[in-house]
């Protein structure tokens, strides 16, 4: 059971062979045996209570293609009743008085939550190596990491510990631990869902999506979380779609840009090799490969790294000791617990990015730095522009490598920064993108280690992104591996 989609599990929860309290009480069997380290909290009480709730609707009538699936959500993601940390000593013992909106249109829908996941902390990392409750382990590879800030959402889809999960991505924090966990994710366009809720690092970035065993699964979860929301002032006011509508349409005529600049010298033979086996298989489904160019995407990395710890610097501002969250349990004033509570309360990780924030947006290096990154940024989103009048969607490698080994990158901060190379453009565009399997690594250590495909579409295109990856899964099977015991 634990390894069926969501569109099978709704046909059996609909059905009646099987009721949503036995689906959740599996799955949190599961979660309890695990030694992933996917979950940061877990209630069996609070799940059950959520599942007997799921079952009333369906003995009624009223309910949704999503009511009793069990849903886990990403620890950035508040929640009533469940701890909401972000992966943080800051907030370790943090409840939430509200839910996230994304936590509450799931909850409307009938979902089933199964707890929390772990992640990076504040969502800054590409390991999920910087949370303060311990790394996530890899369910292909138990040596390797699982991608990050979102690599508990990855390793609990691909380890059959949830069949749902949300996630989120402002540098690439869904599609490159979906790449790294043989996993399907998809990061909406920005705007598309709503950041209410989702606890901030960098708000021009951050947003909201979910990762599932499919594209067609993604679709079912997007078509609940996507949404115009008042509270949001980012979010972008539009009328409701499916997005699975299109997940039947042929293929034939698609122009697919191929960027040169995605397949140079840092780029790994075995995924260069996934990744050209795929297209290939684009061509076999009627798609035609054209070559483009996105020049600025070396810049995409400085830019980022600008930009980002900027506004991190500013949105962890509120985390002084005073309102909520850790405070320092020796202080002299009101200043040394200032200083005592966010050295004790944050990580290595979130200092440096504090650290290199406030060092842009200061005096003097302002118009240096931060503003000639924004210049940049602008320049960079004009380049996908110009490739979408070639082509209809961009393809490429998700990340230069399969997942590394833990601890691999600890102690060489840029060395992962450079792992989200090909990502950081499409986020810092506001464009949605994707990764869906197309293969593994090669060599006795690598092989089990997978490779995700990126899919880049222009603003609001995500129905046409899902039924390109829809079309995709229809003809291959790397969504349907298993690590081994799953």
């Amino acid at each position: 059971m634990h390894t069926k989609t969501i569109k099978q599990l709704s046909a059996l929860l609909h059905s009646k062979q099987i009721s949503a309290t036995e689906l959740a009480t599996l799955f949190l069997a599961r979660m309890q045996s695990s030694d992933l380290n996917a979950y940061t909290h877990i209630d069996e009480a609070l799940t059950l209570e959520q599942a007997a709730a799921a079952d009333r609707r369906l003995a009624s009538g009223d309910s949704t293609a999503l009511t009793g699936v069990p849903i886990a959500h990403k620890d950035i993601f508040v929640t009533r009743g469940w701890r909401s940390t972000a992966g943080s000593r800051m907030l370790a013992n943090y409840n939430s008085p509200f839910d996230a909106t994304v936590v509450e249109q799931f909850n409307a829908a009938g979902m089933v939550t199964l707890g929390k996941l772990n992640c990076d902390e504040f969502a800054m990392g590409s390991s999920n190596e910087n949370s303060f409750f311990g790394p996530v382990k890899n369910p292909w590879d138990t040596r390797a990491v699982p991608g990050g800030s979102s690599g508990g959402s990855a390793a609990a889809i691909a380890a059959g510990l949830a069949p749902a999960a949300t996630a989120t991505d402002t540098g690439g924090s869904i599609r490159q631990p979906a790449s790294h966990c043989g996993v399907t994710g998809i990061k909406p366009t920005y705007g598309r869902v709503s950041r209410f809720g989702m606890i901030a690092f960098a708000s021009s970035l951050d947003q909201g999506g979910p990762i599932a065993r499919t594209a067609e699964d993604c679709a079912l979860l997007l078509n609940a979380m996507a949404g115009f929301d008042p509270r949001d002032s980012t979010s972008v006011e539009r009328a409701p779609e499916d997005f699975s509508r299109d997940l039947n349409n042929s293929l034939a005529g698609l122009k697919i840009g191929v960027p040169r600049e995605y397949f140079g010298p840092g780029l790994a033979p075995d995924v260069e090799q996934a990744v050209r086996a795929a297209l290939k298989e684009y061509e076999k489904l009627g798609a035609t490969l054209v070559d483009i160019s996105l020049p600025k995407t070396e810049l995409s990395i400085p830019v980022y790294y600008v930009i980002a710890p900027a506004e991190a610097s500013s949105n962890l501002s509120r985390f002084d000791g005073v309102r909520y969250g850790h405070r320092a349990s020796q202080y002299s004033d009101l200043s040394d617990m200032y200083k005592k509570t966010r050295s004790e309360g944050f990580g290595e990780e979130v200092k440096r990015r504090i650290l290199v924030g406030a060092y842009v947006l200061s005096h003097g290096y302002y118009d240096a730095y931060y503003l000639q990154a924004q210049k940049i940024r602008r320049l960079i989103a004009q380049d996908f522009q110009q490739a979408f009048t070639q082509c209809d969607v961009i393809m490429g490698p998700v990340s230069p490598t399969v997942a590394w080994d833990l601890g691999d990158k600890a102690d060489d901060p840029v060395a992962n920064y450079l792992a989200d190379i090909f990502t950081l453009s499409t986020s810092l565009a506001g464009l949605p993108g994707m990764s869906i399997p197309c293969g593994f690594g090669q060599g006795e250590k690598n092989a089990r280690r997978p490779v995700g495909l990126q899919l880049i579409g222009n603003y609001f295109s995500e129905a046409k992104l899902l039924n390109i990856a829809h079309q995709y899964q229809g003809v291959t099977d790397w969504h349907q591996r298993r690590p081994e015991g799953v």
